[in-house]
């Protein structure tokens, strides 16, 4: 999992609120369960106006030319604006990695679907809870000013504005500290591993019946 501590990303605006899951990575698109390769159908029935099937070369669809990710303004966003209960619906871990994959590390809302929230840190993204005003004024910035970038310190827990307006977030120590080393759950078991060994090791001494 890829280590996060500062970016100062691009941002991209998208006002729609209770975005849930199927929307964020279509059911069709569920055939995998590597990390990778998800990115191009991020939003996808959003995205083109034809029907996507995996598979599909995408530079040969019709890209809806108002969804705001196909705006040349907002290529190469890193920072995901969006409304309130963002990733509802299913539980799929596919939509943290399409959002990853496509090239976002950081999702600001006013609120998250509690499932999708867990799983955006198990996956090295990182998901900002702020005040619906703050994030208000945040639609409002940069969607008037082209270029509009956010400075996210994960160590001091903060969103800087380009006018340098400052506000703090909140994350746990726990999963600020896998954020920070890029630690998911099996990085976090394998930080352990010769004390595994050690005990596995003794077991076999204590508990041979179970080895044979």
């Amino acid at each position: 999992m890829k280590a996060f501590t500062q970016l100062n990303g691009l941002v991209c605006p998208l006002d729609r609120a209770n975005v849930d899951t199927d929307a964020i990575i279509p059911k069709q698109f569920l055939k995998s369960i590597k990390r990778s390769g998800f990115g191009p159908n991020l939003f996808d029935e959003w995205r083109y106006l034809d029907h996507g099937e995996p598979g599909m070369d995408n530079s040969l669809r019709q890209p809806n030319p108002e969804f705001v990710l196909n705006f040349p303004r907002y290529q190469g966003a890193e920072v995901l604006l969006a409304r309130d209960n963002f990733g509802c619906g299913s539980s799929r871990e596919h939509a943290p990695w399409a959002i990853d994959d496509f090239g976002f590390r950081v999702v600001i809302a006013p609120s998250f679907a509690d499932i999708f929230f867990n799983n955006c840190y198990k996956n090295g993204l990182l998901p900002i809870v702020l005040d619906s005003a703050v994030v208000e004024q945040l639609f409002a910035e940069s969607e008037a000013a082209e270029g509009y970038r956010l400075t996210v310190n994960l160590v001091a827990q903060t969103v800087v504005t380009p006018s340098g307006q400052t506000f703090g977030f909140d994350i746990t120590g726990h999963r600020k500290h896998c954020l920070l080393n890029g630690l998911d759950e099996i990085g976090l078991t394998l930080n352990h591993a010769e004390e595994i060994k050690s005990f596995e090791a003794q077991r076999r001494i204590e508990q041979p019946w179970l080895f044979s």
